[in-house]
């Protein structure tokens, strides 16, 4: 058994809240499929909390952003990335700065095992390509190239919409599938969702617990007002990236 988050976006209190209930459960094996960083207020803190709680975190299109330059972001999004990259490059502790940056840029865009592959967006551009549930419809081609990329499962963050993908295709939302994916035979992408910034207009914070023939879909609320006061608090942080979480959009 193990847990995956994803999009946590330097939103300490969601994922501090995320932590404590993957431990109140007593699951000790975290995979983390990238955007550690980007939009929030805390991403020093939550990279550390990363580093040290997750066997692998994957590389993010924010994570890629911070370490190199940001690509097709809007300009929110983009002054969030440059206030993250000089919040990492004004700690004074200069060997924790160098550690921080040096995981930053190593971290890996893909985990295969034999049961399941892992990206931050999709199996064939790992760091920067949605899979919306629109897809299924407006661009059901897609989903042919996307399936032949994996065996079995894929796991997926990136949209911050939590659900499943069948081959169909098809898509299913946590709330249709009462929380918890039957594994069978049958292929499947499964997004995750977003530890730090939901988007499916569910504030709660999302994230799944994977066992041997189950993914769980986990709801939590968190202190979003909290976040909100500290994202309204920065001058660089556009404040809708705060109030945006107030209605999970």
């Amino acid at each position: 058994m193990f847990a995956i988050v994803s999009d946590i976006h330097g939103n300490l209190e969601a994922l501090t809240a995320v932590l404590a209930e993957i431990d109140r459960r007593g699951v000790k094996d975290i995979l983390c499929l990238g955007d550690v960083v980007g939009y929030g207020p805390n991403p020093m803190e939550c990279l550390d909390l990363v580093r040290q709680r997750a066997r692998v975190s994957l590389m993010g299109n924010h994570d890629f952003a911070v370490f190199y330059e940001p690509f097709n972001f809007n300009s929110g999004a983009e002054s969030a990335c440059y206030w993250t990259r000089k919040q990492f490059e004004n700690d004074p502790d200069v060997e924790r700065r160098a550690d921080r940056w040096k995981f930053l840029g190593n971290l890996p865009v893909r985990v295969r095992t034999n049961e399941f592959v892992a990206v931050h967006a999709s199996p064939r551009r790992p760091v920067n390509e949605y899979i919306f549930p629109d897809d299924i419809y407006t661009n059901p081609g897609k989903f042919v190239s996307i399936f032949e990329r994996f065996d079995k499962l894929c796991f997926v963050g990136h949209t911050h919409v939590p659900g499943v993908f069948l081959e169909g295709p098809d898509f299913y939302s946590p709330d249709e599938l009462d929380y918890r994916f039957e594994v069978t035979d049958e292929k499947a992408v499964i997004n995750v969702g977003s530890v730090g910034q939901p988007r499916d207009r569910d504030p709660r914070s999302s994230f799944v617990i994977v066992s041997e023939n189950a993914v769980e879909f986990v709801r939590l609320m968190y202190d979003v007002d909290t976040t909100v006061k500290k994202v309204e608090a920065i001058e660089e942080l556009d404040n809708f990236l705060g109030t945006r979480l107030l209605d999970g959009r």
